[in-house]
Order: C-alpha cells, then sequence, then structure tokens
C-alpha cells in the first residue's frame, strides 16, 4: 500500500521556508512510528531539511532530484520522476510505504496514493506550500477523524483518509 503521512493546518498548509509549520512532539512521534523501518519516498528539499541533511535512522530513503549530479549517502537517489513512481508502486504492491514530502512529491503521487494519514492542527500556521483538501477530494474518504489531543500549544487529530 502507498500511503502519504504528513501534517496539515486547518487551511491544508505543510509548510514554509523549506521547514515543519510547527513543533509537534506527539505528531513526531506517530510519524515515527508509522514509518520506522519502512521504505520512505521523498524528495530531496526534505532529505536537505531532515537534522543534519542526513536520512532518518531504520528508515530505507529512496529521494527524488532532478538534478544527476545530487547524489546523497545512505538512500537511494532517483534522477527522474518516472522511475521514482515505478519504484514507488512495485514497492507498494508488497508492502507499505511512505511518501514523506514535499508538496511537489506529495502532489505529484497523490493520484497513486492508497491512503492518507494527515495530522490536523487547528491553526493557521501561514503556509507557503499546500497539500490538496481531501474534504474536497471526491477520491478520498474520511474514514477516521481522529480524536482531538493536546500537543504543546496546539490542538491536533490524527485522520486517515482512503482511496475510494
Amino acid at each position: 500500500m502507498i500511503i502519504s503521512i504528513l501534517c496539515v493546518d486547518n487551511k491544508y498548509g505543510i509548510g514554509k521556508k523549506n521547514g515543519l509549520l510547527f513543533n509537534l512532539p506527539l505528531d513526531m512521534k506517530h510519524f515515527r512510528l508509522e514509518t520506522r523501518g519502512h521504505k520512505v519516498f521523498l524528495g530531496e528539499n526534505t532529505l536537505l531539511s531532515f537534522p543534519g541533511g542526513k536520512p532518518l535512522g531504520n528508515r530505507e530513503h529512496f529521494v527524488l532530484s532532478g538534478d544527476p549530479t545530487h547524489n546523497y549517502e545512505g538512500v537511494e537517489n532517483i534522477h527522474n520522476f518516472e522511475k521514482f513512481l515505478q519504484i514507488l508502486q512495485d514497492f507498494g504492491k508488497k508492502e507499505d510505504v511512505y511518501v514523506i514530502g514535499g508538496a511537489s512529491v506529495y502532489r505529484q503521487t497523490l493520484p497513486y496514493v492508497d491512503k492518507v494519514l494527515l495530522t490536523k492542527v487547528d491553526a493557521d500556521g501561514e503556509a507557503e506550500v499546500f497539500f490538496p483538501n481531501l474534504d474536497l477530494d471526491p477520491a478520498f474518504k474520511c474514514v477516521d477523524e481522529g480524536v482531538p489531543m493536546q500537543d504543546g500549544d496546539y490542538t491536533i487529530r490524527f485522520c486517515t483518509y482512503v482511496r475510494i
């Protein structure tokens, strides 16, 4: 199964200045628990936004970069979207794989995604980049609204959307 996992504000904003909108310890724990031990698919800028620009532990990384001279240690470097998508789909037929950003990778892979794990934050993060509003997308249905909980200064909900 191909799964996108991300956090959005109340306008479906996902980031600004190549970073996250909020510091949410519960959401980060949720992300770690979901993706640990799995293959993750991401864009180059997302990799560079990680601490030290290094891959996350206990995950196999597949990084899309349009520049063939950009090759990063500890990841599978892929330099065209068609190959990236083919690898994503091939693994997604056998196991759960995760799309973890950024905005361009989320947008380009959404037509192929089976499930979206969406952390909704009840706040405006003044985002510069956005994810499509799945509540308005007829291809997806929210099957779990999540329970509101406090994560630092914010109220969040872990929601699950599935392709119908």
